[in-house]
C-alpha cells in the first residue's frame, strides 16, 4: 500500500519493497529489513527509517492511548472512545472492530494492531480530521514484532493477563513478559491492580481495581439488571450506571473511566455522567434474542469463557463453542474444563478450523471434560446452534461463544459467510 504525502522530496512512501520506484520511498521497519535490497533494486527514491516517518505524519499532534491485555481490549477501547466523544472531544479508534473517527467507521475490521505504517496512516488521517485522541488496541504480537515502534503514548492501559496466543509466544512466561514489556518506561500507565501477573515501572503509574486499594477503586457495585457502582478516587466518591452486563465489564468500565479522567482532567463526576450512553460492543455479551434468551460472545480463551459464563451463572446454560485452528492447542482442554464446570450442556462444534481437522480440535477440547454425558459434538456449526435452540427450555440461556461479531468462518485459507447472530435469527424465524 502506497501512501501519498504532500510537500516531500518523494511522492509516496511504502513498506512494500515491490511497490518502490523513483517516486516512492521505502519505509524501513523491523518487519521488512530483509527486503531492503529488493527496494533498492526496484529503484526506491530513498530509504526512510520508520522513526523518522512519525514527524511526517504529525504524530506529535495527537494523544495516543494504547490498551493491551488478554481480554477486554476491545470493550475498554470502545468505551474510552465513546466517553471522549460524548464529552465533546474529537477522537479516533483503531482495533479489532476496525478504524473509526468521530463516530464514523472509516475502515472495516482488521488485525487488532495493523502494520506500523498502517497505524501511522490512521493517525495521520485522525490528525487531518482534527482528532485530539487516538485510541488503539495493542496486541502481544504487535509488541513482540515492534509494530508500535516510534509511537509516543500519552497513556498505556493493562486490562489483564491470562493464557492466549501460545502458538506464537510458545510459553506463558514469554507471553506475560511481552505484555509487561509495554509498561517498563516512564510514560503514564493505568494498571489493573488486581492482576497479579502485572509488572511495570511504578513511575507515572495509576491503578484501578476492585479487590485491592487503587487510584480508581470500585467500592460498591450491583449487577442486577443493569450495572451500577461507586468509584472512589482519592477524595472523590462518585456513582455510575451502565448498560453493560457481567462482573468482568466492571473492570473494563473502571479502566475506561480512569483513562478518560486522566486524559481530560475533567471532574470525575462529569466523566461518569456519560458512562450510561455506552451500549457496549457488538458481539460482546450481545443478546440476539430475548425470548428465547440467546447470547453471543467473542470469548475464545479459558478466562474469557469463565468470565462470560460466570456473568450468567444464575441461569442454566446451554453453551455452543469450539476453538480456532492453527492456534494455541494447550488452551483447548482448559476451555473444555471451564465450560463444563459452568454449563448444563455443551455443544462442541467447529470455530475457524483453518488448516486443522475440526475433529482433532474437538478432541483436544474433550480432553479437559470429565463428564462427557453433558456433551454433544456436532461439527457443523449451524446444526450445533440449531440443536441448542431446539433443546432449550423455559429460562435456559443459549450462549454461543468464540466468534462474536465475526461474519465469516475460516476453512483453510478461505472465508465463508457465517455470522452466529444471523444464524440464530434465521433459525428462530423459521421455527
Amino acid at each position: 500500500m502506497k501512501i501519498e504525502l504532500p510537500e516531500q522530496p518523494f511522492r509516496y512512501i511504502s513498506e512494500n519493497s515491490l511497490e518502490c520506484d523513483k517516486e516512492t520511498a521505502f519505509v524501513l521497519t523491523p518487519q521488512n529489513e530483509k527486503y531492503l535490497k529488493s527496494a533498492q533494486e526496484n529503484g526506491a527514491h530513498s530509504i526512510i527509517n520508520i522513526k523518522d516517518v512519525a514527524k511526517l505524519f504529525g504524530i506529535d499532534k495527537i494523544k495516543i492511548v494504547g490498551i493491551t491485555g488478554t481480554n477486554g481490549k476491545t470493550t475498554t477501547a470502545s468505551a474510552i472512545y465513546s466517553f471522549l466523544l460524548d464529552l465533546g472531544y474529537k477522537a479516533a479508534m483503531q482495533g479489532t472492530r476496525g478504524f473509526f473517527m468521530n463516530d464514523t467507521m472509516v475502515e472495516d475490521k482488521t488485525l487488532t494492531t495493523p502494520s506500523l505504517l498502517n497505524t501511522y496512516r490512521h493517525i495521520y488521517q485522525a490528525v487531518c480530521e482534527g482528532c485530539e485522541y487516538f485510541v488503539m488496541e495493542v496486541s502481544s504480537h504487535a509488541i513482540a514484532q515492534k509494530r508500535i515502534e516510534g509511537l509516543d503514548f500519552e497513556l498505556k492501559i493493562l486490562t489483564n493477563i491470562t493464557q492466549d496466543h501460545l502458538d506464537f509466544h510458545k510459553t506463558i512466561g514469554e507471553y506475560i513478559a511481552v505484555k509487561n514489556s509495554f509498561f517498563q518506561d516512564e510514560s503514564k500507565k493505568l494498571i489493573n491492580k488486581d492482576e497479579t501477573k502485572a509488572s511495570f515501572n511504578p513511575k507515572n503509574t495509576f491503578t484501578y481495581g476492585i479487590e485491592n486499594a487503587a487510584t480508581y477503586r470500585l467500592i460498591a457495585y450491583s449487577l442486577n439488571n443493569a450495572t451500577s457502582g461507586i468509584i472512589q478516587n482519592i477524595a472523590d466518591v462518585v456513582p455510575f450506571t451502565s448498560a453493560l452486563h457481567g462482573f468482568f465489564n466492571l473492570y473494563n468500565l473502571l479502566a475506561a473511566i480512569g483513562a478518560v479522567h486522566i486524559l481530560t482532567k475533567k471532574p470525575l463526576k462529569e466523566v461518569v455522567e456519560v458512562v450510561d450512553n455506552f451500549a457496549g460492543v457488538s458481539g460482546r455479551m450481545e443478546q440476539v434474542s430475548e425470548e428465547p434468551n440467546v447470547i453471543v460472545d467473542f470469548a475464545h480463551t479459558p478466562d474469557g469463557i469463565a468470565q462470560v459464563l460466570n456473568a450468567l451463572k444464575e441461569k442454566e446454560l446451554l453453551v455452543v463453542f469450539g476453538a480456532g485452528g492453527d492456534r494455541d492447542k494447550t488452551k483447548r482442554p482448559l476451555m473444555g474444563r471451564v465450560a463444563a464446570s459452568l454449563a448444563k450442556k455443551l455443544y462442541i462444534t467447529s470455530d475457524n478450523p483453518r488448516h486443522e481437522d475440526p475433529q482433532d480440535i474437538v478432541n483436544d477440547i474433550l480432553e479437559g471434560i470429565d463428564d462427557k454425558s453433558i456433551v454433544t459434538v456436532e461439527l457443523n456449526r449451524k446444526k450445533a446452534i440449531k440443536m441448542a435452540l431446539d433443546e432449550q427450555k423455559n429460562d435456559e440461556v443459549v450462549v454461543i461463544l468464540g466468534k462474536g461479531d465475526e461474519t465469516y468462518q475460516i476453512v483453510y485459507d478461505e472465508k465463508f459467510p457465517f455470522d452466529d447472530r444471523e444464524v440464530v435469527r434465521e433459525l428462530l424465524k423459521n421455527r
